[in-house]
């Protein structure tokens, strides 16, 4: 079965100083609600939110529970209750209403060629302060700036997460470990979104998409 991941990052106006390139990924509560309702009826949609903003529960939350649908929350660890960004109330919140809270790490880094330090901190102490957040592991995770390569896949297989999100803009198989995501930027429109996704590229742009995503598994 395919999977269609639809992810969103930030909705209004931001709540903190953004990373250089950030503010592509910030959309306009308007776009928000047009996107979800031309989504909302896809078939094999997964809904998910990147880097813990404050407008996953001002705008996601509500637009979610209006339409009966549910999404995975990717959490920074290091950024709760700072300001902006989601405090353990609002990620128990989350949890409360359903949703599924998994990690982003604890930085907003690379996973790439971290350190053993570094791949302590981003992929088991964060993981470690968000199950104790809600009460159930956080084992779901995505990429920071959608960066893998197969150590870091391998090391995370090791450390037993159940699912990895990437940000490989297309169809996901159902049942893989590994889950490709359009992620939805400034420039996408509910009908440019619903012509990627659901029509997809030719034939030849599919063979790029799925090489892409071998080259990153494997080197």
């Amino acid at each position: 079965m395919s999977i269609l991941n639809v992810c969103f990052h930030g909705i209004g106006t931001p709540g903190r100083e953004l990373e250089p390139g950030e503010d592509r990924y910030w959309i306009s509560p308007e776009l928000f609600e047009a996107v979800l309702d031309e989504i909302r009826d896809w078939p094999g949609l997964r809904i998910s939110f990147d880097d813990s903003n404050t407008s996953d529960v001002e705008y996601g939350l509500p637009a979610l529970l209006d339409r009966g649908l549910t999404a995975d929350f990717f959490v920074l660890a290091g950024r709760l209750d700072s300001p902006g960004s989601l405090g353990d109330d609002e990620v128990r919140l989350l949890h409360r209403h359903g949703m599924t809270i998994g990690t982003h790490g604890m930085r907003h880094i690379p996973w790439r060629g971290l350190s053993p330090a570094e791949a302590d901190e981003e992929l088991v102490a964060a993981r470690e302060i968000l199950t104790k957040v809600t009460g159930v592991d956080a084992g779901t995770a995505a990429c920071p700036l959608g960066r893998y390569d197969r150590e870091l896949l391998t090391r995370m297989r090791r450390l037993g997460y159940t699912r990895v999100f990437t940000s490989d803009r297309r169809p996901a198989r159902g049942s893989s470990w590994l889950q490709p995501r359009f992620t939805v930027r400034n420039d996408d429109t509910p009908q440019s979104l619903r012509s990627e996704a659901i029509t997809g590229p030719g034939l030849l742009g599919r063979a790029k998409l799925e090489t892409i995503g071998l080259v990153k598994r494997l080197r």
